[in-house]
């Protein structure tokens, strides 16, 4: 009995939000630019479940580039109304469009010159009316069976908003490194860790030249404890590497008469290697495609920045 009313309950939401793909028309493109061309914030309002409902979608702006704040409506006509400032938007939320708090804050909107983008599931309601774009968020039935409990409603109004927060951020090209400046914190944080963020760097980065006998390159090796050593020209440009495995078959090679050879004559040539922009995912997917455990990283001139090992990026917690 139960899951029977969880599968109605998914239906009726899932079917609220197919119909507003339908509904998408010339309104939306009007409530996208309205929001772009806020030079201020998308103050974002609505009573009860809606206004909870809001502060997601606050929060999803708010992180993909448009800058939002929550302003409760009942809060706002007591003297919160002035955190809405020249250059500010307004969304405001409401399934009846006739939401006494919303509705007594619409005059001092106009007054302010505070644009207004309501989501309502009333047409002609006075919010859609007196707004300056109109969203409608109508569904055909509440998922609750009492059909009281806003459900599929709120449901509706959180699609709209997120399918505005994701328009909004394609209209502002925001990208991936965006992301990551405003998300260094957390699971997504780690995801979006850059390169030059989790590498080895200055001192701790091993390097010999390639004169260096291979005695010398054992014992930047072993004192920079990260299983190889880069291979440097005069400049600092990367001419190769020499792993603990490089190492390993050069003796069962040369025996003995491996230390009288150079580090130019026992280096791998043309090491894979990365730059420090790229993201840590990036670095991993390479080591594991290459079955390697480390990575050079370069800059576009080839000169020696650092070395990223699997070990960091274990304690980035990446893996």
């Amino acid at each position: 009995m139960s899951r029977d009313t969880a599968r109605r309950v998914l239906e009726i939401e899932s079917a609220a939000i197919l119909a507003l793909r339908d509904r998408l028309d010339a309104s939306f493109d009007r409530g996208v630019e309205l929001l772009f061309e806020c030079s201020g914030r998308v103050v974002v309002t609505g009573m009860g479940k809606s206004g909870i409902i809001g502060e997601k979608i606050s929060a999803t702006f708010s992180s993909t580039g448009t800058p939002s704040l929550v302003l409760h409506p009942a809060e706002a006509i007591h003297g919160d109304l002035g955190r809405i400032v020249g250059g500010d938007a307004v969304l405001a939320i409401s399934n009846s469009g006739e939401t006494e708090e919303i509705l007594a804050l619409v005059p001092s909107l106009k007054r302010l010159g505070a644009p207004l983008l309501a989501l309502t599931g009333n047409k002609h309601s006075t919010l859609a009316t007196a707004a300056d774009v109109h969203l409608d968020v109508s569904i055909a039935q509440e998922a609750c069976p009492l059909g009281l409990a806003p459900t599929a409603s709120t449901t509706a109004a959180l699609a709209m908003g997120d399918a505005l927060a994701m328009a909004l951020l394609e209209r502002r090209g925001f990208s991936v490194e965006d992301f990551a400046v405003l998300h260094p914190g957390g699971r997504l944080g780690r995801k979006l860790l850059r390169v030059e963020e989790a590498m080895h760097a200055a001192e701790q980065v091993p390097r010999v030249a390639e004169s260096a006998a291979l005695r010398e390159v054992l014992f930047e090796m072993t004192s920079k404890r990260l299983g190889m050593t880069t291979v440097v020209d005069a400049a600092g440009r990367l001419r190769g590497v020499i792993s603990d495995g490089d190492l390993r078959r050069q003796l069962e090679t040369h025996g003995n008469a491996v230390f009288d050879r150079s580090a130019a004559q026992s280096m791998t040539r043309d090491p894979v290697t990365i730059q420090g922009r790229a993201l840590a995912t990036e670095a991993l997917n390479l080591m594991e495609a290459r079955r390697i455990t480390s990575l050079v990283v370069v800059d576009a001139e080839g000169l020696v920045r650092g070395v990223v090992h699997l070990h960091d990026l274990w304690r980035t917690e990446l893996i």
